[in-house]
């Protein structure tokens, strides 16, 4: 069973070219593109962006993540109404379960869910 733990991030929303150039501190730091003009820094210790100066740059503790197994990823697909095949520059985003999520599919996939949907996620995947 995967464990779903709350992570510390980053969230910027700025211009897609300043998302692009953006420099995020810390190791190993996963950026989820949510939308063309936001970004979530997965395990970020902070961030610098410039070439935006209506950038917004806020720490972020509202997010829980579990890192899948190709067996987890596809049982995890059993509960998914929307094609992962559409997922754009490897982020697909929908219910999961019937609960607001994303995944980053790669090697590994990475669920991505607001920790306040933490307990329902679990209840409703039978984790």
């Amino acid at each position: 069973m995967p464990a779903l733990e709350p992570v510390e991030a980053w969230r910027v929303v700025a211009t897609p070219a300043a998302l692009d150039a953006a420099r995020w501190k810390g190791e190993g730091v996963d950026v989820v593109r949510i939308a063309a003009d936001e970004a979530l820094g997965v395990g970020a210790t902070g961030v610098e962006v410039d070439g935006d100066p209506d950038a917004i740059v806020e720490a972020e503790g509202g997010f829980s993540v579990a890192i899948l197994t190709p067996d987890d990823a596809i049982a995890v697909r059993w509960h998914i109404e929307w094609a992962i095949e559409r997922a754009r520059d490897g982020l697909a985003q929908g219910k999961i379960a019937g609960v607001p999520a994303k995944l980053v599919v790669g090697d590994p996939t990475i669920l991505v869910v607001q920790t306040a949907y933490v307990d329902e996620l679990r209840s409703r995947l039978g984790w």
